[in-house]
């Protein structure tokens, strides 16, 4: 399944899930109605029975007119829709800020780059390894610290605001080849377009829950309250009580439905977020592993906190009981998941090396304590020491590519890409990837990639770097440099991923800073080259839609409206990359020729250049997925018409394809 196909089904699945929403909305809108005119009635029934006029009593309404009043039905709709619909965009603003607000909001804790734990470094360098792979910016990870149980999940809303935590038992607990096939698990979810669907889903349980939340605080209230009425006092507190009570079980039918729809939602998608695991791997016994540990261990995968509930659909595996006879498990049953990667599996779980009793032992005794931290020179010789049978990368200046495949291949993991993404991290010098840790020399590392060779050029550059910088970049700068100069080409957009953890760090006046001086370093020759240009859009593309990932929503779905600012991005394509003016034009009919629908309305343009592609490709970022598909491929002609493709050419069209939030991985993955 590629990439488009796979963000199509979440697409649908999310439309499925709007339905299912909708009628469990209904039945609670049903459900309070019914309600409503139950407490209705009673109210007009005592009323009803009292003697007036000489004892005589008011006749009763016929049974159809007691059930139904439209004017009652109008409120209580109204209402109940205004309650669940506020709460749901409630518990949606809480998750606009994407991936880090859900880690955040269980109790996760962000590990930071230059951590010198061994277990945390390990986990960082796999997931480093699946980013450079897939294409993706490298996500910030979190570590929930208070959880001894083998779990983890990916959140956030685009490829951009994506985070991967886990639970301190799974670092502990798991080898490398485990973590690898648990990390590639939520890697799947990451590509797949899961991650948007699991947060919506959670918002509108969420709005479903709210009526009984509502109704249970009524009743706790009532409950902490000394109450001495009579007559009519004591009428109403009768009143009250009977409504919170029926709040409260509306609320929580709502809930059992929306708990159904979760897990509904849920069980299929692990299946396949598995065998994902098992195909970008080719490593069964990875994923298998962790599955059977889980397994194994008294804990399992059970969390402690409460607050994880709410997200229990976002793990990898049940995080807690599932009640009603397992129809509220978000996850398939260990057995049948293990039995889907290994069909020969006895059903004998791991059995671990020490039984612990929970009853009568904390987990700090029983050997779950934080892992053991070394000194940084000690964690950087043994976490990156480059093994004897990686040879290093060959510098290449053409490469070769086929257009379809390389769109084709978009958001693929594949087990030669992941290993090509090893070879690539471990071919980078030990200063380089030190430097990506933190966010002063993360900033100085973005600096030297763009001093440019020419020696007036490189002046004027380091120029700006001390007027609008200041000493301490420069000096950091310097300290790089020696090893930036070791790069090859290919080297260079992979190394700028690496920052990406760090430079998400700076906020405020420092990214704004940064960002400027950034813009002054690229227009210090008056030009902008194919490589400048992937640099800067790389960059500011993924730290401004990971501090709003709200931005990656569709707004356009006809190709037709499109049909200028895709004629732009073509014609600047065609101009940069020809090293022959007049063969522009021909490279720019090799791409139209695949937009056969729109082709007449395109026309190349040699006033279009780098610059005039940024507006376009911010109105391109807001159009529907098959768009973004035509558009790339299209793109991937124009660079292929003259039958050859240098490094930077292609890491323009990475940038591209970066930019409409369509991941690709770097040149040889």
């Amino acid at each position: 399944m590629d990439f488009f196909e796979a963000q199509a089904r979440a697409k649908k699945r999310t439309s499925r899930l709007v339905l299912l929403f909708v009628l469990a909305v209904i039945g609670t809108v049903a459900g309070t109605y019914l309600a409503a005119i139950a407490l209705t009635r009673q109210s007009s029934d005592l009323r009803m029975d009292r003697p007036r006029y000489g004892g005589q009593r008011m006749a009763h309404r016929s049974a159809t007119s007691a059930w139904w009043d439209p004017r009652l039905f109008a409120g209580v709709a109204a209402g109940t829709l205004g309650v669940v619909g506020l709460a749901s965009l409630y518990k949606w603003h809480q998750f606009s800020a994407g991936g880090r607000a859900v880690a955040e909001t269980v109790g996760g804790r962000h590990v930071a780059s230059n951590t010198t734990d061994l277990s945390e470094r390990r986990l960082l360098n796999v997931v480093e390894e699946m980013a450079l792979a897939a294409g993706v910016p490298v996500p910030p990870v979190y570590v929930m610290d208070d959880e001894p149980a083998i779990n983890a999940f990916a959140a956030g809303l685009t490829t951009s605001d994506a985070v991967v935590a886990v639970t301190r038992g799974t670092i502990e607990k798991l080898s490398r080849d485990e973590l690898q096939g648990v990390v590639a698990h939520e890697f799947s979810h990451i590509l797949n377009g899961d991650m948007r669907l699991n947060m919506r889903l959670t918002a509108l349980v969420f709005g479903i829950l709210v009526l009984g939340l509502f109704g249970r605080g009524i009743l706790s209230m009532l409950g902490r309250t000394r109450v001495r009425t009579r007559g009519k006092g004591a009428g109403a507190i009768a009143g009250i009580l009977l409504i919170g009570l029926a709040l409260m079980i509306i609320g929580y039918v709502g809930y059992f439905f929306g708990r159904l729809i979760q897990a509904a939602v849920s069980r299929q998608r692990e299946f396949l977020a598995d065998a994902s695991a098992v195909q970008f791997t080719r490593n069964p016994g990875g994923i298998a592993g962790a599955l059977k540990k889980i397994g194994g261990y008294a804990l399992g995968s059970s969390l402690v906190s409460t607050k994880s509930a709410e997200i229990g659909h976002f793990f990898f595996a049940q995080g807690f009981r599932s009640g009603i006879t397992g129809w509220w498990s978000t996850h398939p049953p260990l057995a049948e998941r293990i039995r889907a990667i290994e069909p020969q599996f006895d059903g004998k779980m791991f059995d671990p090396p020490a039984v612990v009793d929970v009853a009568t032992e904390s987990f700090q005794v029983a050997g779950f304590q934080r892992g053991h931290r070394l000194p940084p020179d000690e964690t950087v010789r043994r976490v990156f020491e480059l093994p004897a049978d990686i040879p290093p990368l060959l510098p290449r200046t053409t490469i070769p590519f086929q257009p379809n495949a390389a769109v084709a291949g978009i958001g693929l993991l594949t087990p030669g890409r992941i290993a090509n993404a090893q070879r690539l991290l471990d071919a980078f010098p030990d200063r380089l990837r030190q430097a990506t840790q933190t966010a002063g020399d993360a900033q100085a590392v973005v600096y030297g990639l763009l001093l440019d060779a020419n020696p007036a050029v490189r002046a004027r550059q380091l120029q700006i770097m001390d007027t609008r910088a200041g000493p301490e970049a420069r000096g950091r700068l310097e300290a790089l440099d020696p090893a930036l100069q070791q790069l090859g080409p290919e080297q260079r957009l992979p190394l700028l991923q690496l920052t990406l953890p760090a430079l998400r760090e700076l906020s405020g006046a420092s990214l704004e800073r940064f960002l400027d001086v950034l813009d002054e370093l690229v227009h210090a020759d008056q030009r902008i080259s194919a490589f400048e240009f992937a640099l800067q859009k790389l960059l500011v593309r993924t730290l401004g839609l990971g501090a709003n990932p709200g931005g990656g929503v569709a707004q356009y779905h006809s190709i037709t409206a499109l049909a200028p600012e895709i004629g732009v991005v073509l014609s600047a394509m065609a101009g940069a990359m020809s090293r022959d003016p007049a063969l522009a034009p021909k490279a720019f009919l090799a791409g139209t020729a695949q937009l056969q629908l729109i082709q007449e309305r395109l026309r190349f343009t040699s006033e279009a250049d780098l610059t005039a592609v940024d507006a376009a490709l911010d109105k391109l970022a807001a159009a529907s997925l098959p768009i973004k598909q035509l558009t790339l491929t299209a793109a991937a002609h124009v660079m292929n018409a003259d039958g050859q493709i240098m490094i930077e050419e292609f890491e323009l069209l990475r940038a591209i394809a970066a930019a409409l939030d369509c991941p690709m991985p770097p040149v040889g993955i």
